[in-house]
């Protein structure tokens, strides 16, 4: 049994009890639904659509592959904990080149993550029937199934933030210390995860404050304490790697040098920041599960288990935050510009929605609660009704936005498969175009790119002395430096030419470059 101590008093929460078996059927059932998704979007060569997940197993891979392997190749702008959970499975080639690599992992987290909830729910509603139904709206999502069945932060984060929840729920009755612990260290793989764990932690250090019975200033102290050193962590080492603390954040690969100073629905605009993040979140969740939870923060009020809700809604109000004053833009299909972009931060509103679900059920009279299975039926009536998984927003955006990258990558795996040779080398920058290398399994380590530090400067600077690689393939627009190095080097003297351009519809021409022996 998993206990908890004691119940010493009246005022004291009474105890829940937790049997293996419950826990392991929970995640048995959770392991058999992702398994059965993953083969499906693998079968359908799904799981690379995002050109975020491609990149992510790429960072992952050249930890260990790449011409200068080791600690640097984590970057700086992008958190790590997704990319040293996939490093194991990335090693190997087939794994690497199909996805798996950062399937099995992120499986792994969306298991832990609907056990944690369920059992967060157990705590918050003290039965098996609410917290059945709060990870059934969860884990049906066909949304939620796409993210944890690959290598992207969502699902790995939303496994950290069920962990951090369940802690605090259960520190409320136990008044363990090992609650703190686990919370902290929950915490701390949210906050190296992504940056939304960083806006949680001084909320869930006064949670800890709150709900401590003595010993108040000490609890929130040791839970504040432990979880600030995920943020200190990640800003002394931007500091060590780019000389700035905050270079993920204004440094040239930040998310504002990307987007640079163009404006967006919401920019400065509090209304309009919610009115974006809400419709990614109607359709991350379905309007059906999203009305449900609305009934069921009701009940949650009526029932005196509102603040839990209050924890859940914390990520939300981060993304509204995010695009009204970080530029983080969200584009949604329904509005201007009509189009798919970070749509999928909507995900959020899921587990807020699933576990206000659960109050609706702790509020229904015995008789009732028969009934109550209905209710995960009625969250996924949309994907019910139109079954077909071009109506899966999160999928959807993967798809529009990788089509043209799809393409001319596959255009490019495939010339490299017939002319590379081990030991040519290949010039590159680290972004979209080291998807092909994937493709056409060629090492990361026969590329040259920069993260390789000084190899890669001399490379692009002075091309016309030094130029080590037969190959260079540029993907040409704004922020092309291998075109731009190429074209300086040829006015001197002729070093590289062009065999072959991919023009795709929506992205910039892609140039292979041989060098001129």
């Amino acid at each position: 049994m998993i206990n908890g101590s004691k119940n010493s008093g009246a005022s004291r929460p009474s105890e829940i009890r937790y049997s293996w078996r419950e826990v392991a059927a929970v995640a048995g059932l959770a392991a058999i639904l992702i398994a059965i998704a993953a083969a499906w979007f693998l079968r359908q060569g799904f799981l690379l659509y995002y050109g975020d997940a491609q990149a992510h197993l790429n960072i992952a891979r050249s930890i260990i592959d790449s011409r200068t392997p080791g600690y640097e190749q984590i970057g700086s702008v992008w958190l790590p904990i997704l990319h040293v959970i996939c490093l194991p499975f990335a090693t190997n080639d087939m794994l690497w080149s199909t996805g798996l690599a950062g399937t099995i992992p992120v499986a792994m987290c969306f298991v832990l993550s609907v056990t944690f909830f369920y059992l967060a729910a157990r705590e918050a509603y003290d039965g098996y029937l609410p917290a059945g139904i709060v990870v059934a709206c969860l884990a049906l999502n066909p949304n939620l199934l796409y993210l944890g069945s690959i290598p992207m932060t969502e699902v790995v984060f939303l496994a950290a933030f069920s962990v951090m929840l369940f802690s605090l729920l259960r520190f409320r009755r136990t008044q363990s210390q090992s609650q703190i612990i686990l919370g902290a260290l929950a915490s701390m793989a949210a906050s190296l995860t992504r940056y939304d764990g960083w806006f949680l932690i001084p909320f869930f250090t006064v949670g800890f404050f709150v709900c401590a019975r003595r010993g108040r200033f000490q609890s929130a102290v040791l839970f504040g304490t432990l979880a600030s050193l995920a943020p200190l962590y990640w800003l002394t080492h931007n500091r060590w790697e780019t000389g700035d603390p905050l270079g993920f954040y204004r440094g040239p690969y930040s998310a504002k040098a990307i987007n640079g100073n163009a404006l967006y629905p919401g920019f400065h605009d509090w209304r309009l920041a919610a009115l974006y993040y809400t419709t990614a979140g109607r359709l991350c969740a379905g309007l059906p599960l999203l009305v449900c939870g609305a009934v069921g923060v009701v009940c949650a009020m009526w029932t005196r288990r509102f603040w839990p809700l209050l924890l859940l809604l914390l990520t939300p109000c981060f993304y509204i935050w995010s695009i009204e004053s970080s530029g983080t833009p969200i584009h949604v299909p329904t509005l201007k510009p009509f189009s798919y972009y970070n749509t999928r931060y909507g995900i959020a509103m899921l587990p807020l929605a699933a576990f206000a679900v659960g109050a609706i059920v702790l509020a229904m009279p015995n008789r009732w609660r028969k009934w109550a299975m209905i209710l995960p039926v009625i969250g996924i009536l949309p994907w019910l009704i139109h079954p077909s998984h071009g109506h899966w927003i999160c999928w959807k955006e993967s798809e529009v936005n990788s089509n043209s990258r799809r393409e001319w990558t596959a255009d490019a795996a495939q010339f490299f498969k017939t002319h590379y040779r081990n030991g040519d080398g290949i010039l590159m920058s680290f972004g979209d175009a080291t998807g092909i290398f994937g493709w056409a399994r060629i090492p990361l380590s026969e590329t040259l790119h920069e993260g390789n530090g000084p190899a890669w400067l001399l490379a692009t600077t002075r091309m016309d002395l030094f130029h080590p690689c037969k190959w260079a393939v540029a993907v040409m627009g704004k922020n092309d430096r291998i075109s731009r190095a190429i074209d300086k080097a040829n006015w001197r003297k002729t070093v590289y030419r062009t065999v072959l351009e991919i023009h795709t519809k929506d992205d910039p021409v892609v140039r292979i470059y041989r060098r001129v022996d």
